[in-house]
């Protein structure tokens, strides 16, 4: 029987139930020299969940979990699910005015995070966060310090000795497939972040679906995932694991290098990412070869994906590549290409929409026919609640009949495959994150040595599309490349930096004055000025 149909009306809670019941020795996570079962996850998130109700955490409650790829998050995650809680993961690279801007926006009642991570100190971060956010009453860290005396810091380790072998009222929504489990931000139209509303059968269903189309089963491991906060690596990436019973292998980062190694370490099957790292991993594989005939198929999503780069990747480092079209609002996973599929439309389209997923593609709210170049619209299990405590917004992206307008642009031919070809708003997707060009415009003209600004992406073999800062400096003024990147990283988090600054003395416009933004991307494009992208 297919996951699709297996899991159709399960919940987070009642598919670890079942894994861990079914096959408890199982190998699920694996994490340098650790390896845990799903029975010993499972016994985990029963501790932790029983201390968190002893805080008073009920189902409804949210809980942000900002902490990097590890066994704690996975753990933390189902430990919230058990509660009918709902989790708000963050990305710990986000700069502090971000992280207090989502944990006030989502009226958090209780944070795990790890207590150090690149460079930044978690424990002082929180220790000036939390007088500003009234809601936050429990912070939980993950790692070794042991100086906190406030009563409302707890170290995990704790919880868990603590929680172990009690018991807990369940709440009637661990039942529910349609009751929240996450908030995932993700930004809008104007780089301001929404959290989107995901269901247990919201991230279910593609992490299913993406299951069966790569055929995962207990014999896998699974890597590529460089963070769990966002719906790829929630979806495809840990529930998948768990609902086909294969191993997640986690990664400390995003280091090509230590993903290669990886695979050749631990006999990997499955190898996830998005374009860049996938392409990184090909010149990481060249300078110093692995031993990757492990490998079966990789999954590469998040970003546009070059004809030529599915070939090379099936040429030099696994047989076998599949696409899939990933969006926050659908959870992850819409539509991907399978084993089967005729080699023209597996290497130049997203493939089929998974099994229960409808495609539309629409000009000004109207349904085009076959073959017509449009706007992208989704219906299905996948398609999100909406976004939290912004019901204008989403009235404004999801129509009366529960399609979601994505705002890319493309077609599906005859056979059903999806052909991507642009976007209709201004995004630029870089490394598999958006960045809108507002945000780093906004925070550019501040700058006392800038007249006007205006950001564009422009193509890059590693990171998908590179941000571009084109700028018109105040006359008389002296600025640099340098100057506006460190004036960026004051307020932006690292993958909104630009990665390139151009300072000219005009720009390309219409009669009414706008920017022509295409018209000046392809002005940068002309001018051969290499792309470095900065050390995010």
């Amino acid at each position: 029987m297919a996951l699709l149909e297996r899991y159709r009306r399960a919940t987070l809670a009642s598919a670890l139930a079942h894994r861990a019941t079914d096959g408890p020795q199982g190998d699920f996570l694996i994490h340098g020299d650790r390896i845990d079962s799903f029975g010993e996850v499972d016994a985990r998130a029963e501790a932790l969940a029983a201390s968190l109700h002893g805080f008073g955490i009920e189902a409804g409650d949210r809980v942000a979990l900002i902490l990097p790829p590890c066994p704690e998050f996975v753990v933390s995650l189902f430990a919230v699910a058990k509660l009918g809680a709902v989790a708000v993961p963050l990305n710990p690279a986000l700069t502090t005015a971000e992280l207090r801007y989502r944990l006030r926006h989502s009226e958090a009642v209780a944070a795990v995070t790890v207590e150090t991570a690149e460079g930044v100190d978690y424990l002082q971060v929180f220790e000036a966060l939390m007088p500003q956010l009234p809601e936050l009453q429990y912070l939980v860290t993950v790692g070794e310090e042991d100086l906190w005396y406030d009563d409302r810091i707890f170290q995990w380790e704790d919880l868990l000795s603590a929680g172990a072998g009690r018991h807990y009222p369940e709440p009637g929504t661990t039942d529910d497939p349609a009751a929240p489990i996450a908030l995932v931000y993700t930004a809008g139209t104007t780089g301001k972040p929404k959290a989107v509303t995901l269901s247990h059968e919201n991230l279910l269903y593609p992490a299913a679906g993406t299951a069966d189309a790569l055929g995962l089963g207990p014999d896998d491991r699974v890597v590529g995932l460089s963070a769990l906060h966002h719906v790829f690596g929630l979806g495809p990436g840990i529930l998948g694991c768990l609902l086909s019973g294969a191993a997640l292998v986690l990664a400390e980062g995003s280091d090509p290098g230590e993903v290669l190694d990886l695979v050749e370490a631990h006999g990997v099957s499955v190898l996830y990412g998005i374009p860049t790292l996938f392409f990184t991993e090909l010149g990481e594989q060249e300078a110093r070869p692995r031993n990757l005939s492990s490998l079966r198929v990789g999954l590469v999503a998040g970003a546009p994906v070059p004809e030529s780069l599915v070939r090379r990747v099936e040429a030099e480092v696994c047989p076998l590549l599949l696409v899939g079209y990933s969006i926050t609002e659908t959870a992850s996973i819409l539509a991907v290409t399978r084993p089967h599929d005729p080699p023209g439309q597996r290497h130049s389209t997203v493939g089929r929409p998974l099994e229960g997923t409808r495609v539309r593609v629409l000009q000004d709210g109207r349904e085009l026919p076959v073959e017509s170049i449009g706007e992208i619209a989704v219906a299905g299990p996948g398609v999100m609640g909406g976004y939290y405590r912004q019901p204008l917004e989403t009235r404004e992206s999801v129509d009366a009949e529960g399609y979601f307008v994505t705002g890319d642009l493309g077609m599906v031919d005859e056979d059903g495959y999806i052909h991507l070809v642009g976007r209709r708003k201004g995004v630029i997707i870089r490394s598999g994150f958006n960045v809108y060009p507002r945000e780093v415009e906004d925070r550019i003209r501040a700058h006392p040595a800038v007249q006007e600004a205006a950001v564009v992406g422009v193509p890059d073999p590693v990171l998908g599309e590179a941000i571009c800062a084109c700028v018109i400096p105040v006359e008389g003024a002296i600025v640099d490349e340098g100057d506006l990147r460190d004036w960026c990283r004051e307020t932006l988090s690292d993958d909104k930096v630009p990665d390139l600054v151009r300072l000219l003395e005009r720009f390309p416009r219409t009669a009414t004055g706008d920017v022509r933004k295409v018209e000046l991307a392809r002005w940068v494009g002309e001018a051969g000025v290499p792309v470095e992208p900065n050390p995010s």
